[in-house]
């Protein structure tokens, strides 16, 4: 049985910004894993990555925190998925850092016509006793039977194997394994469609030694088609509708044509084999032939171009042509063959693929440069050798990334070869192509009248404002020599406070408090409305404006937040209690798997009030009843399901901190109806989140998903990004 794909990130924690290094960590080792040398995260833990299906980014453009919780409602999806989130380092522009900036390359001529790049770049190494081709081959010549895959090769590396439990009712060419030297070679390809059973052959193309074609079928698939893959295979409905050749024809067709000693050559050939549903004893895959260094494959355009000098898989033609790409993969091997171990390792394939792949991302950017004087300066000096960067090691292992996004968005030539015009194409290109690529990063906008930087200052001072509202509870009436200090005492058990001030415009004095907390603000509407504090029976109450009219909405979808899942907030601490005092207090509480004991950021001292984290939800409600009217140490705790994940700590004290006045409190505020641009934005929003939540019901489960809100870093001011990360698990969510 297949195993699942954990992630355990430490971030029930004040919530410390995540870098962009840091980000990278994660991706790299998600996409490469320890195959590839890359290491596990240091902020946060995948297991199995091996059985990882794909990672899929999200980028939401020049979008920040500051939108999340402004349009909380609006992100149903994003908020009841995605069980981990971080607060991210704002990035001028999120896609270039993730793509690279700067990578320029000093064209050289090669005997196969790639650039290559210069000695500062790339050191050819002169010791061949450390290329995997020499290693595995050795220098000297051989025979085709020294290059055909071993049992135990077939076996290790997906092939159909006789009396394999998953090859019942597979068909054998009954060709022996009495193969020699001058045994013959034939290539062969398929190419498949997505159908409800899984992939199945849709056309079959099978060449000679000499090149000749002997057989280029379609073949009508047995299930119905669900993704054609028309850019990838070039099968298009109307080619089937006429087709009445089937699987077991071409099974008995390949059988009849095929000598008994027959070499079958491909490239990644096990895929065409488990699609044939047939077995072959004695195979060449060249995509292991040409060995590299950690199980990595050379792609086959990559090496006909290389080795051979032939352009295949051009993207003017209609996907590929199976013939086509069977000739080239019979070539290369006897290429491989005539010309032996060594020769083929002078070829320095390592070097060419990653010339080949910095002069891609050097074109990109030289095509959406403007034209003029500075660009041809530009082109006669180039500017100085740069760090490759993450896209670039994840192009030179042989994977290439999907990237999808909107024409305008980025300069640095990210999406040239997909463009699209609106979030509803990228979507479907999305739907599309994803399933076919292991990393992939889509980006969508919310279109450029949206990401001018006065509408960011606008959104700052209402999220801002919003937040100090729900912050900020009014308590009242009180007698007019009533007691500060009670009354201070009696709410400060709810929580940290602020400031607290007293209301002298009403007729019998108020007090008004600010919370540090949203829980303790909460807590203390909840328990303290109609209490008698200070020898009063008074009113609990939030402030009465436009923007809180759905506070109570909001303290529900707060609640029931997939990362407040199992999270219950303690108030009533005294200061003298330390971390692990509380540790011994609330060891007997059932499944307790963390505590979080918050910190004033700018005197580092303990708050009087806690987060416990529980293994499960059900645990959670009893610690519940439980702790409330606990004492502890002489004090009353009381307590209530967590409202702020961890992460939010540090950016709301400096969006309380941002301004340097506090914020006004009117009792009453005129209500003012929402702007069209606002609500219009609302709406775009909703869409948005729709669009992820679509793209990621398409993704097969052991995904990593990872939406990113990579936040504004201008020189009008920065803000925040934040990040949602998370598996895909069998039941749509995120596993842990």
């Amino acid at each position: 049985q297949e195993k699942s794909c954990r992630l355990s990130a430490a971030l029930l924690g004040e919530g410390s910004e995540i870098s962009q290094e840091q980000l990278f960590e994660l991706l790299r080792y998600a996409a490469l894993g320890k195959c590839h040398s890359a290491a596990q995260p240091s902020w946060c833990r995948i297991y199995h990555q091996s059985h990882l299906a794909g990672v899929v980014v999200v980028v939401l453009h020049e979008m920040s925190q500051l939108h999340f919780y402004r349009f909380y409602l609006q992100f149903k999806h994003l908020r009841k998925v995605f069980r981990h989130r971080f607060t991210l380092t704002p990035s001028a522009n999120f896609p270039v850092s993730l793509y690279g900036e700067g990578t320029n390359l000093k064209p050289q001529n090669t005997p196969q016509g790639l650039s290559s790049t210069s000695s500062e770049c790339i050191t050819k190494s002169s010791d061949f006793q450390c290329d995997p081709i020499i290693q595995r081959y050795g220098e000297k010549k051989q025979g085709l039977t020294s290059y055909t895959l071993t049992l135990e090769e077939q076996k290790k590396n997906d092939y159909p194997i006789e009396g394999s439990p998953g090859c019942k009712g597979y068909v054998s060419t009954e060709c022996d394994q009495q193969r020699t030297d001058s045994s013959p070679l034939f290539g062969l390809d398929c190419e498949m469609c997505l159908t409800a059973k899984g992939n199945e052959v849709t056309r079959v193309s099978l060449v000679d030694a000499q090149g000749q074609c002997l057989l280029n079928e379609l073949v009508k698939p047995e299930s119905t088609v669900v993704n054609y893959r028309t850019r990838f295979s070039g099968i298009t409905k109307k080619m089937l509708l006429p087709v009445k050749t089937r699987l077991s024809d071409i099974q008995t067709r390949l059988k009849k044509m095929l000598p008994h000693d027959a070499v079958l050559v491909g490239h990644s050939l096990n895929s065409d084999l488990q699609a044939l549903e047939m077995i072959h004893p004695s195979v060449i895959d060249t995509s292991l032939l040409f060995a590299r260094s950690e199980g990595r494959r050379f792609k086959l355009k990559f090496l006909a171009k290389a080795v051979l000098g032939k352009e295949i898989q051009c993207e003017q033609k209609l996907g590929h042509d199976p013939t086509e790409d069977a000739r080239a993969a019979l070539e290369l091997a006897q290429f491989f063959i005539e010309q032996g171990p060594t020769k083929v390792a002078e070829l320095n394939l390592e070097m060419l693929l990653t010339a080949e792949k910095l002069a891609e991302v050097s074109q990109n950017k030289a095509a959406l440069q403007p034209q003029g004087c500075g660009f041809q300066e530009q082109l006669n000096e180039p500017p100085p050798l740069s760090e490759p960067c993450f896209l670039d090691c994840l192009q030179a292992t042989g994977q290439k990334p999907l990237l999808l996004g909107r024409q305008g968005l980025d300069s640095s030539g990210l999406c040239q070869s997909n463009l699209s015009t609106s979030n509803k194409q990228i979507l479907q290109r999305a739907l599309e192509d994803v399933p076919l690529s292991k990393f992939s990063v889509i980006q969508f906008s919310l279109g450029p009248e949206y990401i001018a930087s006065h509408l960011h200052a606008g959104l700052h001072e209402k999220v801002r404002s919003k937040l100090t509202d729900m912050l900020t509870i009014y308590a009242g009436p009180f007698e007019e020599n009533f007691c500060m200090k009670s009354v201070k005492k009696e709410f400060g058990r709810c929580g940290p406070i602020q400031s607290l001030t007293v209301v002298t415009e009403t007729f019998q004095p108020y007090v008004c408090i600010q919370y540090e907390v949203l829980e303790a603000a909460q807590l203390a509407v909840e328990s303290l409305n109609g209490a008698e504090v200070a020898g009063s029976c008074i009113k609990v109450q939030r402030p009465v404006t436009a923007s809180m009219l759905d506070c109570n909405v909001l303290i529900k979808e707060l609640e029931l937040d997939v990362e407040n899942e199992g999270v219950i907030y303690v108030a009533g601490l005294k200061k003298s209690l330390t971390e692990t005092d509380l540790q011994e207090e609330f060891s007997q509480l059932k499944d307790l798997e963390a505590l979080f004991l918050p910190k004033d950021l700018q005197s580092g001292k303990h708050r009087t009030c806690c987060f416990l984290k529980f293994q499960k939800s059900q645990s959670a409600v009893d610690a519940l009843e439980a702790i409330n009217g606990w004492t502890m140490k002489g004090s009353e705790l009381r307590s209530r399901n967590a409202l702020a994940p961890g992460h939010l700590w540090r950016w709301i004290w400096q969006m309380n901190h941002s301004n340097g006045k506090q914020g006004k409190h009117i009792f009453y505020e005129k209500m003012e109806q929402l702007s069209d641009s606002e609500q219009d934005l609302r709406k775009k929003v909703k869409k948005l989140d729709h669009h992820v939540k679509k793209l990621y019901r398409s993704l097969q489960n052991n995904t990593l998903c990872v939406v990113l809100f990579p936040g504004v870093n201008s020189t009008h001011g920065s803000q925040s990004g934040l990040g949602l990360m998370g598996i895909k698990d069998d039941d749509g969510r995120s596993a842990c």
